[in-house]
């Protein structure tokens, strides 16, 4: 896999659903707050992803839960499978739901229909493997930077900052945990390892998979709040038809459209790849508890898409990206990993 690939995987798996309620969440407690709080959560993020990408280079690319076997026993171990199983069945889910109202108002195709169509799309991607991943979401992560680019050239000149210059206390906890969510690549990592083969040139992308997005995260929060202040959307570009009609409805139709499908790619592959490792699964098994579940109950009609990200952030990722591997780092700070792992080289 080429350093390019692996970048956007990453990047993809982080830009998903979160980045889309992220204006709202901010519009709570003002720009400067939220802006201090973004960085706070990258810097912290970027610390544990660190850890996850240091252990699981010493154990020749170990998957999480069983990084967190060997180090806190078969409890730690089954406590973070259990925590990604959360976060992704329930990201998946709320995928699936989205992506049926955004095919709909791109192509006005019934929203049940559109979302299986999608569910077929994305898990095929996902079956074909890392590799193949890769390339797609190359091509998905560079279409939807430009995406965002070009709403913040729309936006920015009908702006005033003033609109933005508040602070409200009362919204902190919401805006720190959506940005524990669009934040979150970590189950990614030991994948895009094994396929990149180096330590040192995968720090790197680490690196710069926390400050791309940030950056983008700031510029879209920027561009929404200086435009429409206290009264942003839940889901911000949905604001864009009200300015640009029929154009803006597509551009805002379309960034959610790259934004949930390649973190529906990121997620579903760490999660089959956890699956099969720690439970030793077939893969053939591992992709169908990973793929289908969702699909299942989204058709029975459980799918309210912000409900169920709320639920998959608050509890999956605050555990598996955050407290875990925390506990995790000071627990190899005091006692060894192991003999009989390999050396991050």
């Amino acid at each position: 896999m080429k350093k390019s690939e692996a970048l956007a995987i990453l990047i993809g798996t982080q830009i998903g659903a979160g980045v889309l309620g992220l204006p709202y969440a901010a519009s709570e407690v003002g720009l400067i707050p939220a802006l201090a709080v973004l960085i706070g959560v990258m810097l912290l993020m970027l610390f544990t992803a660190y850890i996850v990408l240091d252990l699981s280079a010493k154990m020749n690319g170990a998957q999480m839960s069983t990084i967190a076997q060997r180090v806190l026993g078969k409890p730690g171990g089954w406590i973070m499978l259990i925590s990604i199983a959360i976060m992704s069945f329930g990201a998946l889910l709320a995928y699936i739901s989205g992506m049926g109202e955004v095919l709909n108002g791109l192509f006005g195709i019934n929203d049940r229909l559109g979302a299986v169509l999608f569910w077929l799309f994305a898990s095929l991607i996902v079956y074909a493997g890392i590799e193949m991943s890769g390339k797609s979401e190359l091509a998905m992560s560079l279409a939807m930077l430009v995406l965002f680019l070009l709403v913040a050239i729309l936006l920015l000149p009908k702006g005033d900052i003033h609109r933005a210059m508040y602070f409200n206390r009362e919204g902190l906890w919401k805006i720190i945990g959506v940005s524990i969510f669009a934040l979150g690549c970590h189950s990614i990592i030991p994948d895009v390892y094994k396929s990149l083969g180096n330590y040192k040139d995968m720090k790197r992308v680490v690196l710069l998979a926390f400050l791309i997005p940030t950056a983008v995260y700031a510029l879209f929060m920027v561009s929404f709040l200086i435009v429409f202040g206290r009264e942003t959307p839940q889901i911000a570009t949905q604001a864009l038809a009200s300015l640009y009609g029929d154009f803006g409805n597509v551009i805002g139709n379309l960034i959610p459209f790259f934004a949930i499908t390649t973190s529906y790619i990121g997620i579903a592959l760490a999660q089959l790849s956890n699956l099969q490792e720690f439970l030793k699964l077939p893969r053939n098994v591992a992709f169908v508890l990973t793929v289908v579940p969702p699909l299942i109950v989204y058709l029975l009609g459980i799918g309210d898409f912000v409900s169920v990200l709320g639920v998959a952030g608050d509890t999956g990722d605050l555990m598996a990206f955050i407290v875990l591997p925390i506990v995790i780092y000071i627990t190899t700070r005091l006692l060894p990993v192991g003999s009989g792992e390999a050396e991050a080289t």
